[in-house]
């Protein structure tokens, strides 16, 4: 405990101690728009192109990936290096990935930032542009950063504590460390409101259920991204994907919402990011007859991107696309017309096309052939460069790496991410007073879904150990029959069996032999008494009724395990509240557990 509060009191200093970025005082509009002008004054038709797209690359160093990397780079780029793919394409981002390895550790993240800023630059000209370096980094089930950087919950586990400071906080660190290597643009915060349980691809990226909610988190976000940490926070998905039963990453979804709906339930969060002053909003690949009934998605929609987001909200920052390769968008219209549209409607960067090449070459096609103008190519560019001014990327591109391995992952943050995780645990039901648990004394099976990365089950199971538990760990992810009754035989030799399960109630795509549910019925059929933990959505307990103790933690990282042991053993009350309602398996209309629902001891 002492450590604990040394590590907040820690944590309060550089919270006061402006950031490297934040002691920069706001340049004032005559120098933004100086270098601005000046900069695109300077630059061909082919560098402002370039600036419109960002997207990822092969390799963990700039100069010198791999072998692998470098034959990947190749056959999508047609060059070898993550360098020589900037310099190619004039690129005005890129984005990282763990599956392009570019994402291995704080000083290699740190290094290849620094290697790209090098080749966007060149030999420094008037014309020279540096990179705004962007990842996918909603914490909880979203994250990119490597340990050990501050893995805070998830937006919906930030909806279960209902706490703007918190949501406000994981975002300030959570930024402060991106930019530390010399990302400056996450993908975050997610503005969808989840009130589709059946959704397949938000879930618990949305902060929840309630409008009013999820507009407050997302200005906390947007604030603590932006004013605290000086980077460039991207609200999405414009206009709301929400509601939605189909992914837009495979198919086209339709949201069926009135135009009354949508004023009510999506539009409050995306006006919320507006006027906390949010630099980017991200695009859906949504169809929204109520907004636009041509059937096009809205990413390539004039009357949505232009007609609602630019005139009747009056945002003026930049318009990201969702990313281009995904089936959403190209199920209409070819890959050479995709970024062509969605300059047309209004957005300005163009997010991972399928084929960099053919897509780069359409849009300069398209305004030598007249159907785009450059003077409609400037307006974009502008306010990309906009955003990189004010981001210090005109006068500091660059990062110190060995300031950034001392800064990821410090002990102040991680006693933050520990304080915000300690408020989002939700009990949703006690019905055998199980909890809490009373005396160490005892075996303990830990078992259920895992991940190899966050090792979710070794986590909960060392911390059982550590209280004086005889454990045993037996992860059973999607497990198969032999799996299941092996897991059963355990349970029946154990005092208590802890489960964890993840999306146990989509048995469509996630877990199509309803496994999860086969394990937990086997193991409450063994008459040992039984803890289920929803590792992801809420909504599994309405797939499991025979559970008599269920908990939400919406999230697998070691900050939400250790605070299910802790709460799970009295050390802390539970403080989470549902952000969403659970509808019941047999008849959706009705309400199994309202919003608000949360037990506490």
């Amino acid at each position: 405990m002492k450590r604990f509060v040394a590590a907040v009191a820690a944590l309060a200093a550089v919270w006061s101690a402006p950031s490297p970025a934040a002691a920069r005082p706001a340049p004032p509009p005559a120098a933004e728009h100086g270098w601005v002008t000046s900069t695109l004054r300077h630059m061909s038709l082919e560098q402002k192109v370039g600036q419109l797209f960002s997207t990822y690359v092969y390799g963990s160093d700039a100069t010198s990936p791999s072998a692998a990397d470098r034959s990947a780079n190749l056959a999508a780029f047609g060059v070898e290096t993550p360098a020589q793919v900037v310099d190619r394409f004039h690129l005005g981002g890129v984005v990282y990935f763990a599956w392009s390895h570019n994402l291995d550790n704080v000083r290699q993240i740190a290094t290849l930032s620094n290697g790209l800023q090098t080749a966007a630059l060149g030999d420094g000209g008037k014309d020279d542009v540096p990179l705004l370096i962007s990842t996918d980094q909603e914490q909880g089930v979203v994250q990119r950063m490597p340990a050990p950087s501050a893995q805070f919950p998830g937006s919906m586990a930030l909806g279960a504590a209902r706490s703007p400071a918190a949501a406000r906080l994981a975002a300030e660190i959570t930024g402060r460390e991106l930019g530390a290597v010399g990302i400056r643009q996450p993908y975050a915060p997610v503005a969808d409101v989840n009130v589709n349980p059946a959704n397949p691809v938000i879930g618990v990226r949305s902060f929840g259920a309630d409008p009013g909610l999820v507009a407050d988190l997302t200005a906390a976000q947007v604030a603590g991204f932006e004013q605290g940490a000086r980077v460039t926070s991207v609200a999405k998905h414009f206009p709301g994907h929400g509601d939605t039963a189909t992914d837009s990453h495979t198919g086209l979804p339709v949201i069926s919402h009135t135009r009354e709906q949508w004023e009510r339930i999506d539009a409050p969060a995306f006006r919320a990011a507006i006027a906390a002053g949010i630099d980017s909003i991200m695009t859906a690949h949504i169809v929204v007859p109520a907004l636009d009934p041509s059937g096009d998605p809205a990413t390539l929609s004039p009357a949505i991107i232009t007609g609602v987001l630019r005139e009747q909200f009056g945002y003026q920052g930049v318009v990201v696309t969702d990313a281009l390769n995904m089936a959403g968008v190209r199920e209409k219209y070819g890959d050479a017309r995709v970024p062509v549209l969605a300059l047309k409607a209004g957005a300005d960067q163009l997010l991972m096309p399928p084929n960099l090449q053919l897509a780069y070459d359409a849009v300069l096609q398209a305004v030598r052939g007249g159907e785009l103008t450059e003077r409609r190519i400037d307006e974009s560019v502008r306010r990309i460069l906009s955003v990189k001014f004010r981001q210090g990327l005109a006068g500091s591109p660059y990062v110190d790496a060995d300031a950034a391995v001392a800064s990821v992952g410090s002990a102040a943050h991680l006693a933050a991410v520990a304080q915000v995780t300690d408020q989002t645990l939700t009990a949703v039901r006690n019905d055998a007073g199980l909890l809490p648990l009373a005396g160490a004394d005892r075996s303990v099976l830990v078992t259920g879904w895992n991940n190899a990365a966050f090792n979710p089950i070794g986590r909960l199971a060392g911390g059982f150990t550590a209280r004086g538990s005889r454990t045993t760990a037996l992860p059973a992810t999607l497990p198969s029959a032999s799996a299941i009754a092996a897991a059963a035989a355990q349970a029946a030799q154990h005092d208590l069996t802890v489960v964890l399960v993840n999306k146990a109630w989509d048995t469509a795509v996630g877990d199509p032999r309803a496994s999860q549910q086969q394990l937990v019925a086997a193991l409450v059929a063994t008459g040992r008494p039984v803890i289920v933990v929803a590792v992801r959505d809420p909504y599994d307990i309405a797939a499991l009724p025979r559970v008599s103790t269920y908990l939400a933690a919406y999230t697998y990282t070691p900050a939400a395990m250790d605070t299910l042991v802790r709460a799970l053993h009295g050390d802390l009350s539970p403080h989470g509240r549902l952000p969403v309602t659970i509808p019941a398996a047999t008849d959706p209309a009705s309400t199994l557990y309202p919003i608000g629902h949360g037990l506490t001891w």
